[in-house]
C-alpha cells in the first residue's frame, strides 16, 4: 500500500523531538517575515543557544523548527507568537504537539493508534516494543518513500516514544516502555483546533469529525461535547442532530482568536 505522498513518514524527527523550550526560544528571536535560513543567523548571532553545536542548531531550525512552524508563509508560527506567555505552559505545549503532528504523521498516527489504543485498554506503560512493531508495521505498508533499515527503523520508535515524552502523553521508563500520563485536552486548546480547522476550509461536519481531535484521545461523540462546552462558553452557536453539525461561527480569522484564548 502507497499512502498519499503528504502523509509519508520520515525521519525528520530525528533533528528534535518535542523541542519546546527550543520554539519557545526561536519563536522569541523570529519575525514575521523572516525566513528559516534568516531565522538560523539570527539565532547564531545573537548567541540563543551557547551549549549547542552550530550543526545541532541548524538541524532544529532547518529540520524542525521551519517544517513546523514557518510553513504557509509562517501563520503557525505567527499565531504561536501571539498567544505565548497568555497562555498556559501544558497548553502552548499541546499546540506544538498539534503543529508537530502536522509536520510528522508517523508521530500523529503513533499517538492515534498506540497511545490511546494502550490508553483503553487500561495499560499504563507504552512498550518500545509497541513502538518499535508500529514503526516495522509502517514500512512493510508502504508508508515510508523508501524502505527503512532495521536500524533506522529502531531509532524512529525511540524518536515517537521521546517525542511523547516531551509533550506529556508519557513520563518515566517502567517495564520497558514508559508511563502514560493523564492527558486531556483544554478548553484553550479545543478552541485553537476548532478554529484553525474552520478556517483551513473545512465544512462543520468536517471540523467536528477531523482526526487531530484523537491526538487527544476524541472520538466523534467526544468532540461534539467539547464543541458544545465551546459553544456554551459564546465562542460560537452550534446545531447537532442526526449526525449533522451547523456552526454560526463568530470570528472572522484566526487573529480574532489569541484574545479569545487568553480569556479561556
Amino acid at each position: 500500500m502507497i499512502v498519499d505522498a503528504t502523509h509519508t513518514y520520515s525521519t525528520r524527527l530525528s533533528a528534535g523531538l518535542g523541542l519546546v523550550p527550543e520554539t519557545s526560544r526561536l519563536l522569541e528571536l523570529w519575525q514575521p517575515g523572516m525566513t528559516t535560513p534568516a531565522l538560523l543567523k539570527v539565532a547564531m548571532d545573537a548567541g540563543a543557544f551557547p551549549s549547542v553545536s552550530a550543526r545541532r542548531l541548524r538541524n532544529i531550525v532547518i529540520e524542525a523548527f521551519g517544517p513546523r512552524f514557518l510553513i504557509e508563509g509562517g501563520l503557525p508560527a505567527r499565531f504561536l507568537k501571539t498567544v505565548q506567555g497568555r497562555i498556559g505552559a501544558a497548553d502552548f505545549r499541546h499546540l506544538l504537539l498539534v503543529y508537530t503532528c502536522r509536520a510528522n504523521p508517523v508521530l500523529a498516527d503513533f499517538i492515534r493508534e498506540v497511545y490511546w489504543t494502550r490508553y483503553a485498554a487500561g495499560q499504563d506503560t507504552v512498550l518500545k516494543d509497541d513502538a518499535h512493531a508500529f514503526v516495522k508495521r509502517a514500512v512493510a505498508d508502504g508508508k515510508t518513500r523508501l524502505r527503512w533499515s532495521d536500524k533506522n527503523i529502531l531509532r524512529v520508535s525511540q524518536y515517537v516514544l521521546g517525542a511523547c515524552a516531551d509533550f506529556g502523553l508519557v513520563g518515566g521508563m517502567r517495564n520497558a516502555g514508559r508511563v502514560i500520563l493523564p492527558f486531556r485536552i483544554t478548553p484553550v486548546v479545543a478552541g485553537f483546533l476548532a478554529h484553525d480547522l474552520h478556517f483551513r476550509g473545512l465544512g462543520d461536519n468536517a471540523v467536528a469529525q477531523h482526526p487531530e481531535w484523537m491526538l487527544f484521545g476524541l472520538h466523534p461523540g467526544d468532540t461534539l461535547n467539547e464543541l458544545k462546552r465551546l459553544a456554551s462558553k459564546g465562542q460560537f452557536i452550534l446545531q447537532a442532530a442526526s449526525g449533522v453539525v451547523h456552526i454560526a461561527w463568530k470570528y472572522k480569522s484566526m487573529e480574532d482568536l489569541p484574545d479569545v484564548l487568553a480569556a479561556s
